[in-house]
């Protein structure tokens, strides 16, 4: 047998289970470890995986010698707000001096500044500078990823942003999934008119379906912007036009936003600091996914922290992300979200890493193409420069990477001395 490219000497190769469902509960706790390992690619497929001994039995196009380090599956970061513009830097001083956010808020700060930067910039603008943050996300290992909108607020600026995901996605050889994320906040002059607003954002699911902008919708179901029975309503109308569903759900208080995801079968739930008990229970007798994201407590400075144990041990499915965004979280760096789950949410290493592969997978409706590596699919996958698959948690707050490949090809590489490249943009 030929390859187009073996890939040897792996000290390491992690092997997430693959199913047709989210890992759940005591699932997350298993991942395969392949020792002194091999993986071979062609036509940008896995079409062989095993040790390095029969390795050395066959040829290949071309050669990649892991000096005994480690390889995993592309990282999958299932909850980012890639396009945006402005930033927002100026309010960390604010927020250090105790400035509550509603008075950042009205002082023209907080999300409408993002919304009004966003407005404001061009639709070239915005895919300039979402190409930016998107390659940092490639060189920290991610090479399947979602992007939301919302920070339009107002149909023309909302599917601006969509149009921006969609050049991206014929930009560039990695993959992302778009979500529609027009009910992301209610805007000052729909205060006291928030149904007349979600009605407004429905309008333009016919076209955003249309013209393929998006795969999912999302809401931000929370107390001071939607409520549980609109949250209800417009991801049931978004359901009905034949959208995955996603919601922001239970971020600060236990509205029944996870209670939602599950009755209405939503892809995933995201947030869930606050989510109750009878939302866990209800979570995991689902295979919805509660994607949680402690960077954004982390960097909000609060001191309650997503249950993962709770909902890992109950039965749940979960998920880890950045929820890149420029006000609550503003990293591309999925690695440090792990090393957060770790401290943070005493999450196992191989709860990790399920985590971050096969169950964000799952999170955005990728479960059978990404997240894992399985012969016959597709061949994403990274180098790590680690020792073995429990250093990243440990060794936290730099970029761990080699290399990464996706569908077999090098996207991204770290040169000697320091120096970097990201190649072959399509």
């Amino acid at each position: 047998m030929e390859f187009d490219l073996l890939v040897h000497n792996i000290g390491q190769l992690i092997l997430p289970k693959g199913t047709k469902r989210p890992l759940k509960g005591q699932e997350m706790k298993q991942l395969n470890i392949m020792e002194n390992a091999a993986i071979g690619v062609i036509d940008g497929k896995v079409a062989w995986l095993g040790p390095e001994a029969e390795a050395v039995t066959f040829s290949a196009k071309e050669r990649v010698n892991a000096n005994e380090k480690v390889v995993s599956p592309g990282l999958v970061d299932p909850h980012t707000h890639l396009v945006f513009g402005g930033s927002r830097e100026h309010e960390l001083s604010l927020k250090q001096a105790g400035v509550p956010y509603l008075e950042i808020l009205a002082q023209g700060g907080g999300i409408l500044s993002t919304v009004t930067s966003t407005k404001n910039a061009t639709e070239e603008e915005l895919f300039e500078k979402a190409s930016f943050h998107l390659e940092r996300m490639i060189s920290h290992g991610v090479t399947t990823f979602e992007a939301k909108s919302g920070y339009g607020l107002d149909p023309e600026t909302e599917l601006k942003q969509l149009r921006v995901v969609k050049r991206l996605k014929e930009k560039y050889p990695i993959s992302i999934v778009s979500t529609f994320l027009g009910a992301h906040a209610v805007p000052p002059a729909y205060k006291g008119k928030e149904d007349q607003f979600l009605t407004e954002m429905a309008e333009l699911l016919d076209e955003i379906k249309e013209y393929e902008l998006a795969e999912f919708v999302d809401i931000f179901c929370e107390t001071g912007v939607f409520t549980i029975e609109q949250s209800r309503q417009f991801l049931q109308k978004a359901k009905e036009k034949g959208f995955g569903l996603k919601i922001h759900a239970d971020e600060i208080d236990p509205l029944g936003g996870a209670e939602l995801a599950a009755y209405l079968e939503a892809v995933s739930a995201d947030h869930l600091v606050a989510a109750s008990d009878e939302g866990i229970d209800r979570l995991s007798k689902s295979n919805t996914v509660a994607v949680l994201l402690p960077g954004t407590t982390f960097y909000l400075g609060k001191d309650q922290y997503a249950r993962a144990r709770k909902m890992i041990d109950e039965g749940a499915a979960v998920a880890l992300a950045t929820d890149f965004n420029p006000g609550s979280c503003v990293t591309e760096n999925l690695q440090l979200i792990m090393s957060l789950a770790a401290l943070k949410l005493k999450m196992s290493a191989e709860e990790i890493w399920n985590a971050v592969t096969v169950n964000a997978a799952h999170a955005i409706g990728k479960g059978m193409e990404a997240g894992t590596l399985e012969t016959g699919k597709d061949a994403n996958f990274v180098l790590w420069d680690i020792p073995n698959y429990k250093y990243i948690p440990y060794h936290f707050g730099v970029n761990h990477v080699q290399s990464v490949y996706h569908s077999g090809n090098k996207l991204w590489e770290r040169m000697p001395y320091g120096e970097i490249q990201l190649s072959s943009a399509r």
